[in-house]
């Protein structure tokens, strides 16, 4: 695949300002602030959301944008992994002179490929995935210290992104982590300032521009496929 198909779906500079462009909203994005040699501190843009308000006071870090097809894969497990990493904690602090070099390192690599001439779309989606698996391996290890809060929160994304197409109620993934829906929302609110449902509906609208774009399925079809009784009450929505 040529560089003219795919430059305009990624995006790597240095610094952000509030008036730095991102690609898309329905795009990842990823900010790398190293403060020294052995500590680097990653904030994180999810789809349809923003970076915390504080990544803007930083202008001496490197920015990652790039839409969701460089992800995607055929493996459930990665995608729910990458889902997790980006949805349940907008900031992780690595430390440690050799994870902050392993970093660096594929930074660099991505970097490299990407301002290539000839630069490979299959080499940069390769190196792009090694970097979110480390990153991926770094939360999981801070993860196993944290609060059962927490926990509740990786249960609750793994749940809603295999579910959240049949189920978009609240009250049943309450049901199924055996709180209540009441308690799920306190959490939530606590760890992502958003309720159950407003995670829901983000999911159901990541998903309803990915399938508008990818495939030539009709508004009506992808109403019914998200749950919805009407054209009328899925245009409310959207």
């Amino acid at each position: 695949m040529g560089k003219n198909v795919w430059k305009h779906k990624i995006k790597i500079t240095k610094g952000i300002h509030p008036d730095t462009k991102m690609l898309s909203e329905n795009a990842f994005g990823i900010y790398f602030e190293f403060l020294n040699e052995a500590t680097v501190v990653i904030r994180f843009k999810p789809l349809n959301d923003a970076f915390p308000e504080d990544t803007y006071t930083i202008d001496s870090g490197i920015l990652f944008n790039f839409e969701r097809e460089f992800i995607e894969e055929d493996d459930i497990e990665y995608a729910l992994e990458i889902m997790m990493l980006f949805n349940s904690s907008k900031r992780l602090r690595i430390e440690g002179e050799g994870k902050t070099a392993k970093i660096r390192n594929v930074i660099d690599l991505i970097t490299d490929e990407f301002k290539c001439e000839k630069a490979s779309y299959i080499m940069l989606k390769t190196v792009l995935k090694v970097l979110m698996l480390h990153l991926i391996r770094f939360q999981n290890n801070t993860f196993i210290d944290q609060d059962l809060k927490q926990k509740r929160v990786f249960q609750f994304l793994k749940l809603m992104e295999t579910s959240f197409l049949k189920e978009t109620k609240a009250e049943y993934y309450a049901t199924e982590m055996g709180i209540s829906e009441k308690r799920l929302n306190q959490i939530l609110k606590d760890k992502l300032n958003v309720t159950a449902k407003q995670i829901i509906q983000q999911r159901q609208i990541t998903e309803a521009k990915r399938r508008l774009v990818k495939s030539e399925i009709t508004i009506k079809e992808l109403a019914y496929i998200l749950g919805f009784d009407s054209m009328s009450s899925f245009s409310r929505f959207f």
